[in-house]
């Protein structure tokens, strides 16, 4: 019987919606329900009422919901399946993301009755406002597209920008996310990285050419200075052997003989700074060892002696 009941009530309220906002909700009072139906103004032909609004935002609550399942369903079954990286996947899924929403607010707006030819007006104050104050916003929405589409970084790899070095946890459409070695992320613009130099450390061979400058003074031996610098690199277990480890004598300095030792190390650049500093402990404990100095800059003053100039006389 309860159940009987149950279906009766909901055969009435379905009916009762087809008749309007006080069909669907009966004890509404009269007052509140000639409020929701109460023009706001006008778009063309179209009233925009308070009720028109609250179906307008469960519809593009709806298409939303719709535009995020497509994009999950093709990450999760259709994309892992196909030759495309994750990163493109990433890109794919979003751009469809993107039309099945546009698609869906296009049918809203053709099925509430509203004119699109309406809407050319605010697009031209819209194309107005970005010419004058979001030039910027524009600027790095159009950036990101294109980050997107020729994918100069992607998520995970390591870049350099402006000073700032980190893996690239997030590409947005305004800007782009990396991660410090402080445990910090970085909002960047992502017109920094269209528009300026960026080092990805990440987009090739995953190693890193690490540098080791030293100097030596006059009275050592360069050839032995090699071999030790050589005999150093070899020996450290991460040095890799496939490119060899290099040593080139750079200059005549000042105060020393510059050389400069070049290692290939099996890691990121911020792994490789642990990877230099071993090498420099080395390297200081073998020139100790083998009594071969390592200088500082130094200078030699002359100070040439002359006459003592005649006094001059006080005035009286």
């Amino acid at each position: 019987m309860r159940t009987a009941d149950t279906n009766r009530g909901f055969a009435v309220f379905v009916a009762a919606g087809a008749t309007g906002l006080g069909g669907v909700i009966p004890w509404i009072p009269r007052d509140v329900e000639k409020f929701m139906e109460r023009p706001f103004f006008h778009v063309g032909a179209l009233a925009v009422t308070p009720w028109f609004l609250v179906k307008a935002l469960v519809y593009l609550l709806i298409v939303g919901a719709i535009a995020g399942a497509t994009r999950r369903f093709l990450l999760r079954k259709v994309l892992p399946r196909t030759s495309m990286g994750s990163g493109q996947q990433d890109v794919f899924s979003r751009w469809v993301q993107y039309f099945v929403f546009s698609v869906g607010l296009i049918i809203g707006l053709q099925t509430s009755g509203l004119d699109l030819s309406s809407l050319l007006v605010v697009g031209g104050a819209l194309g107005v406002g970005i010419g004058f104050g979001l030039q910027n916003v524009a600027n790095n929405f159009i950036s990101g597209l294109i980050l997107l589409i020729e994918q100069p970084i992607r998520v995970g790899q390591i870049v350099e920008v402006g000073g700032l070095l980190g893996p690239v946890v997030r590409i947005g459409a305004r800007s782009t996310w990396v991660h410090t070695g402080t445990n910090a992320v970085i909002i960047v613009p992502n017109s920094e990285f269209v528009s300026t130099r960026v080092t990805n450390w990440g987009a090739g061979d995953p190693r890193v050419l690490v540098k080791v400058k030293i100097g030596v003074g006059y009275g050592s031996d360069p050839n032995h200075v090699r071999e030790i610098l050589l005999d150093i690199a070899r020996a450290h277990p991460q040095a890799i052997t496939d490119p060899a480890p290099a040593v080139l004598f750079q200059e005549f300095g000042d105060s020393s003989l510059n050389f400069e030792l070049f290692v290939w190390f099996p890691g990121t650049v911020m792994q490789a700074g642990g990877f230099r500093s071993a090498l420099n402990f080395a390297i200081f404990e073998a020139m100790k060892g083998n009594n071969i100095e390592i200088p500082f800059p130094q200078r030699d003053i002359h100070i040439r002696s002359t006459e003592s100039a005649p006094a001059l006389s006080q005035p009286k």
